[in-house]
């Protein structure tokens, strides 16, 4: 299985919609936080059509209506500080804080976890879990770019939009 990592978008929607364009034979989004307004999760829900697990970062400001776009959408799981998923046979977490990722890592239950808020890329192995930052989408600090995680190989590749 083929999964797309985005995080910090920051409303940049013209870099989103590049993204959304290259994520061809992803067959799951995963968000770690960031989008800022809701109409930037509507964006994606309706530019995605697989499932999308996201989590809540620092600066998204309308958590309510956050909620009632992801319920509208059909295809999202909002979740607020982690998300868990189990897709193909690998355990995954998200979340938008480096130090909980780290620790989170560092525990070695999942085999992947992956998240944003310094956008910076950053691919590490802590034991047998991989520990992912995808960049960001925004495109502020540097590069934009995103990440993609083959589950069958348990490779992750970082992409440049």
């Amino acid at each position: 299985m083929l999964i797309a990592v985005l995080s910090d978008i920051h409303d940049n929607i013209w870099k989103l919609e590049k993204a959304l364009d290259q994520l061809g034979q992803a067959e799951v989004l995963l968000f770690c936080g960031d989008f800022c307004a809701p109409f930037t999760l509507e964006m994606m829900a309706e530019g995605f059509q697989g499932p999308l697990f996201a989590v809540l970062g620092n600066n998204d400001g309308d958590v309510l209506l956050l909620s009632r776009i992801a319920a509208k959408a059909g295809n999202v799981t909002l979740h607020s500080l982690m998300g868990k998923v189990t897709l193909g046979d690998r355990e995954i977490t998200l979340i938008h804080y480096p130090a909980l990722a780290s620790s989170l890592a560092s525990g070695g239950k999942y085999d992947a976890v992956f998240y944003g808020h310094t956008h910076r890329p950053q691919v590490e192995e802590r034991g047998e879990t991989l520990l992912i930052n995808p960049g960001e989408v925004m495109g502020r600090f540097g590069r934009p770019t995103y990440a993609l995680y083959d589950t069958v190989k348990g490779e992750i590749t970082l992409r440049e939009l």
